[in-house]
C-alpha cells in the first residue's frame, strides 16, 4: 500500500468519534503506534505522521480529544478509555505524541502502566512547560481559548508540567530549533522552537533527546523527524542502526523534506543527525 494511499485511509478516520480506534490492524502487524496531537490541534494535524508510521509497518491509532474545553484528569481518562477500545489485546503499544499530547500520555502513564506498554515518543513537548503561557495566560481572552488544560502548561509551581516525576518508561523526545513565531521566540530564553524552549523540552529520565530545526507547528510532519521516530521505537535510541524498510533504499534526501513521498516504498532512515548534548 503506498503512502498516498495510507494517508488517504487515515484522512477517511476523522469522521469517527474523538476518541475512536482507527484504523483496523494491518494484515500481519505486531505493534500498534497511538498518536496523539497537541492543543488546539486535530487529528488531522498528525496523518502524515501516521500514514509513515504505517508506511513503516505499524497498526496506527488516532487519539483525538478536546484539548481545549476539559481539564487533565478528564483528558486522561478519554484516553484510558480509548486504549480499552484499541489497543487490550495489542501485542505492544507506543505513543507518539506532538506538544500537549506528551503531557497527557505522562500525566497517564504517571498513574497506570500498560502491560503491553512498549516506547514513546514525545515531539516539542512543553515538559518543564512554556513561557509564552507565562506571558499570555493572565489574559481572560487567551485563557479562555487555550482552556483549563492549556492555559496551565505555564512554567510555574503551580503549572502541570511541574507536578510530573521523571519518566520509569522509555521516552525519546525530539525537540525543535526553528520559530515561525518571532513573538513567541522574543519571549523565551536560549534556542527555542516558537513555542516551547529546547532545554524545556527535556523529559527528566528520558532515554534520548535530538534537537532538529523545525518549528513546533509542522514539527510532526517532516520526513526526518518520522525517521527517527521509527529509530527510537525499533531500538530505544536516537540514530541507532535499524531494520526498518529492509530491501528499500533510502532517500538522500529526505531529511529536508516536508513533503509525502512521491511513491512506494517503506521507510528507511539515512545516516543520523548529531544528537543534542
Amino acid at each position: 500500500m503506498t503512502l498516498l494511499v495510507r494517508f488517504s485511509v487515515l484522512a477517511a478516520t476523522l469522521a469517527l468519534p474523538l476518541s475512536a480506534c482507527s484504523p483496523p490492524p494491518l494484515p500481519g502487524a505486531a505493534e500498534t503506534v497511538m498518536v496523539v496531537h497537541g492543543l488546539a490541534r486535530t487529528s488531522a494535524s498528525m496523518l502524515l505522521l501516521g500514514a509513515r508510521l504505517e508506511e513503516a509497518g505499524y497498526r496506527v491509532v488516532s487519539f483525538g480529544y478536546p484539548s481545549r474545553h476539559e481539564p487533565m484528569d478528564q483528558l486522561v481518562e478519554r484516553l484510558r478509555t480509548a486504549l480499552a477500545e484499541c489497543c487490550l489485546d495489542a501485542p505492544r503499544v507506543h505513543f507518539v505524541t506532538h506538544s500537549m499530547g506528551g503531557i497527557v500520555v505522562w500525566n497517564y502513564l504517571q498513574g497506570s502502566t500498560p502491560p503491553n506498554l512498549g516506547r514513546v515518543v514525545m515531539l516539542a513537548p512543553p515538559a518543564r512547560g512554556s513561557e509564552v503561557i507565562d506571558e499570555l495566560a493572565d489574559a481572560a481572552p487567551v485563557r479562555d481559548f487555550l482552556g483549563p488544560a492549556g492555559s496551565r502548561l505555564g512554567t510555574g509551581q503551580d503549572d502541570l508540567p511541574a507536578a510530573l516525576a521523571p519518566v520509569d518508561f522509555e521516552v525519546g523526545v525530539i525537540a525543535g530549533e526553528r520559530s515561525l513565531n518571532p513573538f513567541g521566540s522574543e519571549i523565551i530564553p536560549g534556542p527555542d522552537d516558537g513555542k516551547v524552549a529546547v532545554e524545556r523540552a527535556r523529559v527528566p529520565g528520558a532515554a534520548d533527546f535530538l534537537v532538529l530545526p523545525a518549528p513546533h507547528t509542522f514539527i510532526m510532519n517532516r520526513r526526518d523527524v518520522a525517521e527517527e521516530t521509527v529509530r527510537f521505537l525499533r531500538s530505544g535510541r536516537f540514530g541507532a542502526p535499524s531494520d526498518v524498510g529492509a530491501g528499500s533504499a533510502a532517500d538522500p534526501d529526505s531529511s529536508v523534506r516536508d513533503e509525502p513521498a512521491p511513491g512506494p516504498g517503506a521507510l528507511n532512515p539515512p545516516p543520523a543527525p548529531s544528537r543534542a548534548p
